[in-house]
């Protein structure tokens, strides 16, 4: 199937001087013009950096309009557009780089050093985001795209310890964005913030290509604030409020959310993790509806959705699939026929081509109808309404951030002083969930410190993914094969 690749001149053509952007740490302000003549620069840029087809673009920054920039450039060129998670350390970062493999590695100034280190080694051009001028010259036509062709590499964690490149393709992009508009009935007069970082589906998907889609606006943060975020909603008369649990929770706990008028926003989008019932209270109670949906990189954010109507009556379910998802319920027997709990299986345009250079673990996520496994619980009621029951495997979600415990016990295990190790996730009032790491001496004479852990894995991992606690034991709970049995970890 033909499709198109990059949406900036059509856009332009369909809304013209209507505001498109406007990103906040610098000031400009983009109309759907703008940002075609934008594209049509960084896409030039890219020519001469001579980017072709199937060849990755990488970018390591904060929130930048550059990196939505190239995000359409590279969809010009048929290129594959990678951003990378600037909250990683440099050796998560390292394997990343020898995963993808990029032509070119963007940067702003905060990681200008991190990707000297990164790209010279490895022969990888590095640019400042920061670019003046591209090159002269006409603009690059549109190469041939068909609906399969990778868009982008999203990375993942890996529940193996090393994360997954999710090869999401344009279709994905296209009907994840058909799906939204649907089920908010989104307008052009739309606006929202965008805060969360740009490497998360969340970021790219849940509202900001949508609504670009839809010829709505996007307000552009280079980060989290949540006093900031309420102003920004108030004066720019946002519409649409997205985050995760935390995120919402420390909105709710400033002065702003009871001072500012808020009265343009009409929906509070959270995803992520599951959302506490009395958040939601906080945020009917302020007049805005507050709902939760479901979604994950491989499918796209926008899966399941609960309409505003039935926010309140039920809170807590994820609702239904969208238009153009196909959604089934996988129990121990085969498969759940009405009402029932099981695997959550998902078919359709949205679902991603598979792991970059995975092909193992491209064979175990499918069924053989098609279906990806999602991993996820859920139980389904008799009206066809859907609730997340629990999370693949070990996972635990830390701020909205996934947190692997296998990638975390592999690099707490070559600490010197541990011999063997169990990380669990705990609840926190802060953060939803927070590491919890069981831990077997070497030796007798082997101290095992938390706050000399801590420091220690914060050298080799992101700061996220760090247990917060740190309890000694003698002897890790074991079955007969040897495995440890985290069930028993978890209640203790």
């Amino acid at each position: 199937m033909i499709f198109r690749g990059d949406w900036t001149g059509t856009l332009a053509e369909l809304f013209g001087e209507r505001e498109a952007i406007f990103e906040v740490s610098s000031g400009r302000r983009l109309s759907y013009l703008d940002l075609a003549r934008a594209t049509d620069e960084a896409a030039r840029l890219l020519v001469d950096l001579g980017v072709e087809r199937g060849e990755r673009v990488a970018v390591l920054a904060h929130n930048r309009l550059e990196t939505l920039l190239l995000m359409f450039a590279t969809a010009r060129l048929g290129a594959i557009f990678v951003p990378l998670n600037w909250r990683l350390a440099q050796p998560e970062l390292e394997f990343l780089l020898d995963d993808c493999e990029p032509r070119a590695l963007f940067f702003d100034e905060e990681h200008a050093h991190l990707a000297g280190r990164l790209c010279g080694p490895r022969g990888v051009s590095s640019l400042s985001l920061d670019w003046k001028e591209g090159p002269a010259g006409p603009a690059p036509a549109q190469v041939a795209i068909d609906a399969d062709d990778p868009w982008m590499i999203l990375y993942t964690s890996g529940t193996t310890g090393h994360p997954k490149g999710a090869l999401i393709p344009h279709r994905q992009v296209a009907y994840n964005a058909l799906n939204t508009m649907v089920a908010l009935d989104l307008t052009s007069a739309d606006r929202t913030v965008t805060y969360t970082p740009l490497f998360h589906t969340g970021a790219l998907h849940v509202l900001t290509t949508p609504l670009l889609c839809k010829g709505g606006s996007i307000v552009l943060t280079d980060g989290f604030d949540a006093d900031q975020v309420l102003r920004l909603s108030a004066e720019e008369r946002c519409t649409l409020l997205f985050g995760v649990p935390t995120t919402f929770e420390m909105m709710a706990e400033t002065e702003s959310f009871t001072a500012l008028e808020l009265d343009t926003v009409r929906v509070a989008l959270c995803g992520g993790a599951p959302c506490p019932p009395a958040l939601i209270e906080r945020y009917n109670a302020r007049g805005i509806v507050f709902k939760q949906g479901y979604g994950l990189t491989e499918v796209g954010p926008n899966c399941l959705n609960l309409p505003e109507a039935e926010a309140v009556r039920r809170a807590g379910s994820a609702g239904r699939p969208n238009l153009q998802i196909l959604a089934r319920v996988l129990g121990e027997g085969g498969l759940v026929e009405g009402a029932g709990r099981g695997e959550l299986a998902l078919a359709g345009p949205c679902v991603f081509l598979g792991y970059w250079r995975r092909p193992d673990a491209n064979r175990a996520c499918f069924t053989e109808e098609g279906y990806f496994l999602t991993g996820d619980v859920v139980e389904r009621d008799a009206e066809g309404w859907y609730t997340i029951v629990d999370r693949a495997k070990d996972m635990f979600i830390s701020g909205g951030e996934n947190v692997y415990p296998a990638e975390v016990e592999k690099v707490l295990s070559s600490h010197p002083a541990v011999r063997a190790c169990a990380v669990v996730g705990i609840p926190d009032p802060r953060w939803g969930e927070v590491g919890r790491a069981y831990l077997e001496a070497r030796s007798e004479e082997s101290a095992v410190e938390g706050a000399e852990l801590r420091t220690w894995l914060k050298e080799r991992l992101a700061t996220y993914k760090v247990p917060k606690e740190y309890v000694v034991v003698e002897a890790l709970p074991r079955n007969p094969s040897g495995k440890i049995m985290k069930h028993v970890l978890g209640v203790a």
